[in-house]
């Protein structure tokens, strides 16, 4: 999540349910196994983590499984950061990235027996192109499994309080227009996918999904996200573009995750946003 993951370091999404007593990075784990589990992953199998960022998933997954995971990714950087990784992990031989664009893949038709997407293709500038993509390289029979960001059927769209809280969020995670539950489901069965289940596993959280980016919540494992960590780390992205060992513009890229971060929180406590839209479809015969 791009909190996190502002420096290249973090591996793993942040936003998911919490069940109390859960430490940070179990409740990571059980959100990528469920994810695993649903699809039905069998070890050898060749899966596809659409939009995979450094590859903190991906490799989870993969020893979870014992799958083999290709990481579609379009940035560079981060696909030399998750080769690093992938070495250090053990799961090199079994585990590679792919630079494209997945609303248009330079990969054959029916190549993956299972697909997954976490948190990535709310990036696709067309919901309905992006879907058919993963459609068009999916094995028929097999499924398709996503954790979307979504705005829930509580948002109103006449609300200007509303309004800001969509724009804002948009705005500090370089979103397009973020689509709803409705939409997102709509796209999958337009698309040719034959939707298993799907649910805004937000509702059923024991604890709030925003509590790690609540800056009144003190947490040693997300004190980054505290407001004592936003004062350090302001602070410090402030000394290091100083001295030129940050690019120019990263205190006002962190100011703008920031207020991302205070925008998702505030949709999360009016329930008119969720990051975790969960659908598993599956590609027909």
């Amino acid at each position: 999540m791009y909190v996190m993951e502002v420096m290249g370091k973090k591996e793993n999404l942040t936003i998911l349910t919490w069940w109390k007593g859960e430490s940070l990075r179990e409740s990571i784990k059980r959100h990528e196994h469920f994810l695993a589990l649903q699809l039905g992953l069998k070890p050898g199998q060749k899966v596809l983590d659409v939009g995979c960022g450094i590859g903190g998933p991906l490799r989870e997954i993969a020893r979870f499984s014992s799958t083999c995971i290709t990481g579609l990714n379009n940035n560079e950087y981060q696909i030399s950061r998750g080769i690093e990784l992938n070495h250090i992990a053990g799961v090199h031989k079994t585990c590679n990235f792919l630079k494209a664009d997945f609303m248009k893949m330079p990969l054959p038709d029916n190549t993956f027996d299972a697909i997954y997407a976490i948190e990535a293709t709310c990036h696709a500038p067309d919901a309905l192109g992006c879907y058919k993509e993963i459609h068009r390289v999916l094995k028929p029979g097999q499924y398709f499994a996503a954790y979307e960001w979504c705005m829930t059927d509580s948002y109103d769209p006449n609300n200007a309080v509303h309004q800001k809280i969509k724009a804002e969020i948009e705005l500090g995670d370089g979103l397009p227009d973020i689509r709803s539950t409705k939409q997102c489901l709509e796209a999958l069965k337009l698309a040719g996918f034959e939707v298993i289940w799907e649910k805004d596993l937000a509702v059923d959280s024991p604890l709030p999904w925003y509590l790690p980016l609540d800056a009144t919540h003190f947490s040693l494992s997300s004190f980054r996200l505290t407001a004592l960590g936003r004062f350090l780390t302001r602070n410090l992205v402030k000394f290091l573009e100083f001295v030129n060992l940050a690019p120019e513009g990263s205190q006002r890229v962190q100011a703008f995750l920031e207020k991302a971060a205070e925008s998702l929180v505030e949709g999360g406590r009016r329930e008119i946003f969720t990051p975790m839209y969960f659908f598993l479809a599956r590609k027909p015969h």
